[in-house]
């Protein structure tokens, strides 16, 4: 029994992947979405924390030294 050529298996594997299909192409709607989901949540975010940081300034400076 011949043994086996990871060589050729490796080889062979790498072929299938390299024959996907871009899935990201083919549907860019999604991908629009998520990018405005991101940016959106992004945006939310960077409000909290500068309320959060907003409101530990006015705190400090409301305290007598």
């Amino acid at each position: 029994m011949p043994a086996i050529n990871n060589a050729i298996v490796a080889r062979d594997n790498f072929g299938h992947i390299m024959r996907r299909e871009n899935w990201a192409q083919q549907e860019p709607g999604v991908i629009v979405v998520f990018c405005i989901v991101f940016v959106v949540g992004v945006g939310l975010i960077g409000l909290w924390i500068s309320k959060a940081l907003a409101r530990r300034k006015a705190s400090k400076a409301a305290l007598p030294a």
